[in-house]
């Protein structure tokens, strides 16, 4: 049964943010959000000084995921430092009614009060984007080769082809169906750490997904789609993303999609970046400041 809470009660919302970039924006982020609902657990990827982040030290509502991983883009890294912190969210013993995964270059695209507001009229809802591996082109490379990513050795590109050159198709470990598409999604405490649990008790599928190139748009997606969370699951994480350059990564927002931006009904924006145009940013908060709702 799910419990709605009542309209005195607030909110709690955790952010896990994974960040190599700029303290500045988090900062920026943070204080856009801060409203006394949103909590925030920053990863720093294990390669960057953690000084760098000391403007955020002596934050109330913010803390440093204290298991920290060296991430290597496509690698299941990414899925570790997750798991890491959504452990540390759970440990903390605040029960959270969302937790929110971000990059360190997404930001909001609302006010605080109207995402608030969002997640309050959709309590129970899991809001991930997914798509079925088989009408996501390039997808099935990654489930039948091996990828070795993760590898701290000199050749490993060459290992990866021969082991690719004389292994047959891989096979899952487990009769399931294979989801992905984006990394970032917004879902119930509960709903996150039974991904917690499912990976720290299916080996054979923490495993595969190991030598699966880029596991973090995989390994969610296809944990819950194939649980009884399926069935409260909203197609859409409400991150406005620009493709059209194509790619393995998404534009940079700039001044120039400032209109597209605000017409759009997602909550977040992805990406941003403070050192390259500030100015999208200062135009988005304007924007909320006089249409908070």
């Amino acid at each position: 049964m799910i419990i709605h809470p009542s309209e005195n009660i607030l909110m709690r919302v955790a952010c896990l943010i994974i960040t190599y970039t700029s303290a500045r924006q988090i900062y920026r982020l943070v204080q856009k959000l801060d409203n006394g609902q949103f909590d925030f657990y920053i990863h720093v990827d294990k390669k960057i000084d953690l000084e760098t982040h000391q403007e955020l030290f002596n934050m109330q509502n913010v803390y440093f995921v204290k298991e920290r991983v060296d991430i290597k883009w496509g690698s299941i890294t990414s899925v570790n430092a997750t798991i890491n912190g959504l452990k540390q969210i759970d440990a903390s013993g605040i029960k959270y009614d969302f937790i929110n995964l971000m990059s360190g270059q997404d930001y909001p695209i609302k006010s605080a009060t109207y995402i608030i507001n969002f997640l309050k009229e959709n309590i129970g809802k899991q809001f991930i984007h997914y798509k079925d591996f088989k009408d996501w082109p390039g997808a099935e490379k990654r489930m039948n080769q091996y990828f070795l990513t993760d590898l701290k050795i000199i050749g490993k590109f060459r290992l990866q082809w021969l082991v690719n050159s004389f292994v047959k198709k891989r096979k899952l470990p487990e009769d399931i169906t294979i989801y992905g598409y984006s990394t970032f999604w917004t879902l119930s405490q509960d709903c996150a750490m039974y991904i917690v649990d499912y990976l720290e008790n299916h080996i054979s599928f923490r495993q595969f997904f190991t030598y699966t190139f880029g596991s973090d748009e995989l390994v969610y997606q296809t944990i819950i789609m194939n649980s009884a969370y399926k069935n409260a699951v909203v197609n859409n994480n409400y991150r406005y993303t620009d493709w059209s350059q194509g790619g393995y990564r998404p534009k940079f927002l700039k001044t120039e999609d400032f209109e597209n931006i605000i017409a759009s009904d997602c909550i977040f924006g992805r990406k941003f970046n403070i050192d390259i145009d500030e100015n999208i940013l200062d135009m988005i908060d304007s924007y909320n400041t006089k249409h908070p709702l």
